[in-house]
């Protein structure tokens, strides 16, 4: 069994009886040496002994006083908000559940940032045995920005981070396009290059086609479908639909910010025009296994999954509405 994705710390956790994820000291160590969140070279040394006490006893009570006492007002407001996001993961007895936890009271301060990591995480082990190169990278969409464009009649998504701050003169049109240096590698995934994923999982530098109708799509919908198992114990069948044409949105859910838009002037009868219709990305179709999970007054009725690009093409999944948006009769994370 090949690994994949070890940036995300996921060998450094412990597993409970129900398959989810545990903290332990060694992943919240790694955690505080992330390069965010340690202190730069100008910081006081109050926040430098707070960072080293962390390190060495990283689940140390940390009063607010000694917060509110840190000379730098950008230390106080970052500290807060990591020792609050590692209390939230303290308090649950697994990832799992804090993740829930935050879909469902709402992200509050939480940086996004630290969202991201822990879908990553959450996904990585989801995703355990996995040998399918498309849907692990399919799944980076859940954790990291998109840019979309299109390339010889395909859409094409990249990662956003990996484009971003290059430049200089590129090598084919592709790379072009999507802003990328000639010294880069970037590859659109193929049959030909699956393979190769394995080694560069952590690099997040290969391109996925988006087209309606290819793999890319089935592979997100598997992902999603393994998402909704690992957080609420459900098996759904998603299949990903060509078009929008004489869909009837009874339920929906959108996977974005711009797709739960969309998915509101849809449901209120309203036309799309042709810009709102050059947004979306995908529609699929969600199928429970076991109706009697759907909530009795939508028994019957189809579930639909929209997913969309900002108007600068830009990607940004939100986990959490597959967590809380669906008519479901219960909700069981994994613990």
């Amino acid at each position: 069994m090949r690994d994949f994705w070890l940036s995300c710390g996921h060998h450094l956790l412990d597993r409970a009886a129900g398959g989810g994820l545990v903290v332990t000291d060694e992943f919240l160590k790694v955690y505080l040496a992330r390069p965010e969140l340690a202190p730069p070279p100008d910081a006081a040394e109050d926040e430098r002994a707070l960072h080293a006490e962390l390190l060495v006893e990283p689940r140390i009570a940390v009063s607010p006083k000694r917060i509110a006492a840190l000379k730098d007002p950008d230390a106080r407001e970052n500290w807060q908000l990591m020792l609050d996001f590692r209390d939230l993961l303290l308090r649950h007895p697994t990832l799992e559940a804090a993740y829930a936890a935050l879909a469902r009271d709402g992200m509050g301060n939480t940086p996004p940032l630290f969202i991201n990591q822990l879908v990553h995480v959450i996904l990585r082990n989801a995703l355990d045995g996995c040998e399918d190169a498309y849907v692990l990278r399919a799944a980076e969409l859940f954790f990291r920005e998109q840019r979309l464009t299109i390339h010889d009649q395909s859409l094409i998504a990249a990662d956003e981070e990996t484009i971003a701050g290059i430049g200089d003169t590129p090598l084919s049109p592709l790379v072009s396009m999507l802003g990328l240096p000639a010294a880069s590698e970037i590859d659109v995934l193929s049959e030909s290059n699956a393979d190769s994923y394995w080694d560069r999982s952590d690099q997040f530098d290969m391109a996925l086609d988006l087209t309606a109708g290819r793999r890319g799509l089935a592979a997100l919908g598997e992902v999603i479908a393994v998402w909704l198992y690992h957080m609420l114990s459900v098996e759904a069948d998603i299949e990903p639909l060509t078009e929008i044409r004489d869909v009837n949105l009874t339920w929906y859910v959108g996977l974005d910010a711009e797709a739960s838009k969309i998915g509101d002037a849809l449901w209120g009868g309203e036309e799309l025009d042709d810009a709102q219709k050059a947004r979306v990305i995908g529609l699929f179709r969600l199928t429970f296994r076991d109706p009697d999970v759907v909530t009795e007054q939508l028994r019957g009725e189809p579930i639909y999954l929209l997913l969309a690009m900002t108007s600068d093409r830009v990607l940004r999944i939100k986990a959490q509405n597959l967590v809380t948006g669906l008519p479901i009769r219960r909700l069981e994370t994994v613990t």
